[in-house]
């Protein structure tokens, strides 16, 4: 039986913001990535969404972004790697410390947002995103697209990783996902959501916004949290994949 992880990007609330419907997302997903307070969360949210994804069985793992809670984390920043690396570990640091004191642990580090596709084709950020989980903890897993150079890093530095695909974004020929302020970049249909993913787990392809098949590698697939039908996603995934005979499991 073909098996794959089913996750999302949790605890993004901001003090009395809400984004998400977490309570009810975590009834469906195997993974949590959960903000570490640089994009998205705080102390107080963190600590409740850790103890959500504990208390329903979800594997925890941390999701860290530029210092940028304006712009949610998706904007570029120039940074040097040294300061990413250090960032990183200080986002993973904090978001530990919620799993010790809720009787839980840290599985995997996801970067999120314009760190995350910085670091899909820039080496330096790779490596320093790579280095920053090794240091911490070398049994944690990365979590990262199919030939990106995070996944390269990972390899060349020894660290074990499973590869990411999304459901709900729009793909471009190298594999990379399509910016944001591009008109496409969103998947919205629920059901060519669903059998997006379908045709990404049992064929290991994906068709970009040319028209053009691609290879892609799933081990997990990834529903934005703070996306409008982020519960009716993992719902119908769900429901599909066990109609496909694909058994969902954390990585």
């Amino acid at each position: 039986m073909k098996t794959v992880d089913l996750n999302c990007d949790l605890g993004e609330s901001f003090g009395a913001y809400k984004i998400g419907n977490d309570s009810m997302v975590t009834s469906h997903i195997t993974s949590a990535n959960i903000a570490c307070g640089y994009h998205a969360s705080d102390h107080n949210v963190m600590n409740r969404t850790v103890k959500l994804a504990a208390e329903k069985g979800v594997h925890i793992g941390a999701h860290p972004g530029f210092p940028d809670l304006m712009g949610f984390g998706r904007r570029s920043m120039n940074i040097s790697p040294d300061e990413i690396r250090n960032m990183v570990i200080y986002q993973i640091g904090a978001l530990d410390a919620f799993c010790r004191v809720n009787g839980t642990k840290l599985y995997h580090v996801k970067p999120h947002g314009a760190l995350y596709n910085m670091a899909v084709k820039d080496k330096s950020i790779a490596a320093a995103v790579v280095s920053a989980i090794l240091d911490y903890d070398k049994s944690l897993k990365l979590l990262a697209p199919f030939g990106s150079e995070m996944t390269v890093a990972a390899e060349k530095a020894g660290l074990e990783y499973a590869c990411e695909v999304f459901a709900d974004r729009a793909y471009e020929d190298d594999g990379s996902l399509v910016a944001r302020t591009k008109e496409g970049s969103m998947i919205t249909d629920e059901n060519e959501a669903v059998n997006r993913v379908l045709w990404m787990i049992k064929e290991n392809k994906v068709r970009t916004v040319t028209g053009k098949d691609i290879y892609i590698k799933a081990d997990s697939v990834c529903v934005h949290g703070d996306g409008e039908k982020a519960l009716a996603f993992v719902e119908k995934i769900r429901t599909k994949l066990a109609e496909n005979g694909i058994d969902v499991k954390a990585f």
